[in-house]
């Protein structure tokens, strides 16, 4: 994919944290309700901590698209269900200091780079033949000093990973040894904002987040966040990538498929429970799930459904 160069160094190691216990987490971005396959998602990823004698974390990912009110829209759905949590809740966007400390440890070892492409920009490269499809083709990868302060007049840079690797291989409870792209991706945005990829890795790795459980649309993200983790000095954790739930179109499901959240479930009539009923059943639970403590008796997610659920709308319960 790109010039051979020499082995970039790996920054110097980051300061040790205190020994952590290990944890698993749900990680929810506050812009919007959580519907049905976001709690599924939460519950699966509290059974896998809770049975496995790990701690449970509550992140809420509020570095952008932060609607007013979602978060604790999402705390109490969560809480509904019967979902608890370690700790109180954490949310990442005080730790925006600590992203940029990272940041910096790569660019001293030499992994980071401005990028001043337009999105456009990038789509029309990353199109091109030959190219790896949404892969960042490195435009911006070997601009010399002239052309880097010509681009910063016209733009504030991107920064970005100098990726010595185009792929990586991680291991998935479901799916198995996956190998997936890896491209030069974006740590910083070029508004100033720690981007997804950098404050997941960073987050999980000084929370003790040993475990990644979270929805299969998100495998093809493990292998880079596992690279730019081992990049930086911490292990990759395990991964368990949960099948999606599919609305009746068989996209993924989404608001415009009639009633998939607790709250607008609730006006129709059903419970709490009845959700809880619901999320169960679609993972192949074998038996019903009246608490979410009934999901750890007999656990044994390698019969879980492996393929996604799919929603159809609830009618109006009857009295």
């Amino acid at each position: 994919m790109f010039a051979s160069h020499p082995a970039s160094p790996s920054p110097k190691p980051s300061p040790n944290d205190a020994a952590l216990p290990p944890a698993g987490r749900f990680a929810p971005s506050p812009s919007g309700d959580l519907h049905l396959g976001n709690l599924r998602t939460a519950l699966a990823a509290w059974g896998f901590a809770r049975a496995t004698g790990r701690k449970f974390i509550l992140r809420v990912e509020d570095l952008d698209r932060v609607k007013k009110g979602a978060a604790e829209r999402n705390i109490a759905d969560l809480a509904a269900i019967g979902l608890d949590w370690d700790g109180p809740v954490d949310y990442q966007a005080p730790r925006i200091p600590q992203f940029s400390r990272e940041v910096q440890r790569l660019t001293a070892a030499g992994l980071t780079y401005e990028c001043f492409c337009t999105r456009k920009e990038i789509h029309a490269a990353a199109s091109a033949p030959h190219g790896i499809p949404g892969a960042y083709p490195g435009t911006c990868r070997e601009l010399n000093e002239e052309a880097r302060e010509r681009r910063r007049q016209e733009r504030p840079p991107a920064i970005r990973l100098r990726a010595d690797v185009s792929e990586f291989t991680v291991h998935d409870y479901f799916a198995g040894a996956y190998t997936g792209a890896v491209d030069d991706m974006v740590l910083v945005r070029n508004d100033g904002t720690p981007a997804y990829n950098l404050a997941v890795v960073v987050d999980d790795a000084h929370q003790g987040i040993d475990q990644v459980v979270r929805g299969d649309d998100l495998l093809s993200s493990a292998p880079r966040q596992a690279y730019l983790a081992g990049l930086l000095g911490y292990p990759a954790p395990e991964y368990v990538h949960v099948p999606l739930v599919l609305g009746p179109t068989g996209a993924r499901l989404a608001k415009r498929d009639g009633a998939v959240t607790l709250e607008e479930l609730h006006a129709l009539g059903y419970s709490a429970r009845d959700v809880l009923l619901w999320l169960g059943a679609s993972l192949g639970v074998n038996d019903p799930l009246n608490t979410t403590a009934d999901l750890l008796k007999d656990w044994n997610p390698g019969v879980w459904n492996t393929n996604p659920a799919t929603f159809t709308e609830w009618p109006q319960k009857q009295a």
